[in-house]
């Protein structure tokens, strides 16, 4: 294959991860509409959307496979194919956070919440900011946009710890508002967790770029609500 084509190929394979961003940007926007709203007819549109991620994610795997097996590229080309697989694969994940958030409100039920939806939406508001800059940053090899990312998490991270903190002090106080706090301690770990999933590819970029792989300190992931 003439560089050219190869050239074209990369940046259809480009196309196509930009595309699953798209795909999971909207499901993490629309399953806090839903969540918002009550809305059960769009958390369950979230939740079958998520085959359609799943199914955009393997095709991108497999283009990226084809690439590597029929071209054999070296060296730079080879890191962009490798950081392409990397994050389709955390777009993907992030794909099934917002699945997560979809079957939570369903879950909740018509059941008022515990508390006014403040820090939630905010959260949701950054880590959706920050998984349209990590692909910006990936499409423009923009390392400073990158660094921006990084730095978002903190941010989300520490409303994480406000939100747990205050749903915490509402189990302590009153032993019934534990299965209502509990739900929303769901949705704000999976917010949190696309956060950092979006840091995992703003490091990924990094690392395309620089040739220098940055690491944040992720914790693990925990415990997750039922499918």
């Amino acid at each position: 294959m003439p560089r050219t084509d190869f050239d074209r190929h990369l940046r259809l394979l480009e196309d196509d991860l930009l595309m699953l961003g798209s795909m999971v940007e909207k499901a993490i926007a629309s399953s806090l509409d839903a969540l918002q709203r009550r809305d059960f007819d769009a958390a369950q549109e979230v939740i079958a959307g998520d085959d359609h991620i799943d199914n955009k994610r393997f095709e991108v795997e497999e283009k990226c496979v084809n690439l590597i097996a029929t071209q054999q590229p070296l060296a730079t080309d080879l890191r962009v194919i490798i950081a392409l697989l990397h994050i389709t694969q955390e777009l993907e994940r992030m794909g099934d956070y917002a699945e997560g958030v979809a079957k939570i409100g369903i879950a909740m039920g018509d059941e008022p919440p515990l508390k006014p939806l403040i820090d939630i939406p905010r959260m949701a508001i950054k880590a959706e900011g920050m998984v349209r800059r990590s692909l910006d940053a990936l499409v423009n090899r923009d390392v400073v946009t990158a660094q921006v990312v990084l730095n978002d998490d903190d941010e989300v991270d520490a409303l994480y710890e406000q939100v747990y903190r205050e749903l915490l002090t509402y189990m302590i106080e009153d032993p019934r508002a534990i299965r209502r706090a509990t739900y929303l301690l769901w949705v704000a770990h999976d917010l949190e967790r696309i956060a950092d999933r979006a840091t995992n590819i703003a490091e990924r970029v990094i690392f395309l770029v620089t040739g220098r792989l940055t690491r944040q300190a992720h914790p693990e992931e925990g415990a997750q609500p039922p499918a």
